[in-house]
């Protein structure tokens, strides 16, 4: 169990952090629900505080200040992300748009009318495995083919060419799996040492836990007395109570928290498929032409993954794939120019 003082910080911080969106959230029902959750992290606080000796003199970290500096600037619901690492509740009202009484929300949701639906909206997030393939071969299509560009600008070879760009591969497709596994893992941490701290939260005051989840509810549109009520019988089954409470509170699905392996792997795969791409040419034993068929290949496939990522944005395909195809242009020409320059002072 985390150290209570520890504990009565991380209470105190998220009752400081709720009346800072409070002030600085335009809609007063999301509003009030954050001024309530701010009062009800101090009652926690309270709670934890009998089990000091001595209670300190509540001071926000500079992390905190920082955070509330930044909410004055933008809108709570950018920095949703930033609230719930500091496990600020009720973020998860910023995923879908407060409905009118008696209506569904604007998204299409239907809110819950019996236990087992609640908290069943919350199914959007992702282990982040196909987000770090589809920027796994773009970043290795753009990273490698300006540094072919490049070094073929500097007047080398066609083996210094293909030596140069597999070295490339395998340094930038290491470099992304370890990056992804570590900020996957790191983030993965994060959450579940979040759904412990809701855990223990849940085993000391859950008549507590019952109230805040029932205000994030009214914040919905559910009549505050039906949301008590449902709340209730929600924390008499402790493990729906947690898997609802994680998902109210945190804005978390505990059951796609992250695979800090499988990202790695997909990241270092496609990292090294889109890498590969420029290099297809001198690995057929092109020599001179090479280049411009290694820019060609490119320029088809930047245009196909900048299509491929509009599925994810829901923009036009070919607009997306137009618009890579242009950033990875200049930048291949940039690279190639610059080369060159280097290549001349060198000779």
């Amino acid at each position: 169990m985390e150290d209570a003082l520890q504990r009565w910080q991380s209470e105190k911080t998220a009752a400081y952090l709720s009346r800072a969106v409070a002030e600085n959230e335009p809609d007063p029902k999301r509003a009030k629900l954050f001024e309530k959750m701010a009062a009800a992290a101090e009652n926690q606080a309270g709670i934890l505080a009998k089990d000091l000796k001595t209670v300190p003199v509540f001071r926000p970290s500079m992390r905190s200040r920082i955070t509330v500096f930044l909410l004055g600037i933008l809108p709570p619901r950018a920095m949703r992300n930033v609230l719930s690492a500091h496990k600020v509740r009720g973020v998860s009202v910023y995923r879908t748009k407060l409905p009118e009484p008696e209506k569904k929300d604007e998204s299409g949701h239907p809110w819950p009318t019996s236990v087992d639906e609640i908290g069943q909206q919350h199914k959007n997030y992702t282990s982040g495995t196909l987000r770090a393939g589809v920027f796994g071969v773009n970043d290795g299509l753009v990273s490698n083919t300006c540094l072919v560009m490049g070094v073929a600008g500097a007047g080398v070879g066609a083996s210094e060419i293909l030596l140069t760009g597999v070295a490339g591969l395998l340094a930038g497709a290491f470099s992304m799996g370890a990056g992804e596994f570590i900020s996957m893992l790191s983030q993965r941490e994060m959450f579940e040492h979040q759904i412990a701290q809701e855990k223990d939260e849940l085993e000391r005051y859950p008549e507590e836990e019952a109230e805040e989840l029932a205000l994030i509810y009214e914040a919905r549109g559910i009549p505050l007395s039906d949301a008590r009520d449902m709340a209730k019988h929600l924390i008499a089954n402790p493990e729906k109570a947690l898997d609802a409470l994680t998902r109210e509170e945190l804005g978390l699905n505990p059951e796609e928290l992250g695979a800090p392996m499988g990202a790695a792997i997909s990241s270092f795969l496609t990292f090294c498929v889109g890498a590969s791409v420029p290099l297809i040419p001198f690995l057929l034993g092109y020599d001179k032409e090479g280049i411009v068929i290694a820019a060609a290949i490119a320029g088809v496939a930047l245009f196909g993954v900048g299509a491929a990522l509009s599925l994810f944005s829901g923009r036009n395909a070919f607009l997306g794939g137009a618009r890579m195809l242009a950033v990875g242009s200049v930048a291949a020409a940039a690279t190639y120019f610059i080369g060159s320059l280097f290549g001349a002072s060198v000779a």
